[in-house]
């Protein structure tokens, strides 16, 4: 595991996942609310995980299908400073779900927009 600031710590050599990390509740409700306290009158997440689609446009298209499907949104698609785009809901058990497009786990030949 590497610290990346804040508490974060993550591998990218973890077999079967491009990425792992240990997510600071801090770091969580700054992602999800913008704030490092955990709002109020929310579930306290327990864990996270994140879904990889093919592109930005899927992540979109996915959190669509999930509102539809009545599941209510943290936030919708939306692109991180790092590139990352992502959707996330909150589980009433206490789960961070989100779809994500993160660049770096794609293998992009010459900076091309896969498909």
């Amino acid at each position: 595991m590497e610290g990346e600031g804040n508490g974060y710590y993550s591998s990218g050599n973890i077999p079967g996942s491009k990425h792992f990390g240990l997510w600071p509740l801090s770091e969580a409700a700054e992602a999800c609310f913008g704030t490092p306290e955990w709002p109020a009158g929310r579930v306290v997440p327990q864990a996270s995980i994140e879904f990889e689609v093919a592109n930005a446009e899927a992540v979109t298209a996915a959190g669509a299908e999930l509102e539809r499907a009545g599941f209510e949104m943290v936030h919708e698609a939306r692109t991180e400073p790092w590139g990352q785009t992502v959707a996330r809901l909150l589980t009433t058990d206490g789960l961070i779900v989100g779809i994500s497009y993160a660049p770096a786990l794609h293998d992009v030949p010459n900076g091309q927009h896969p498909g």
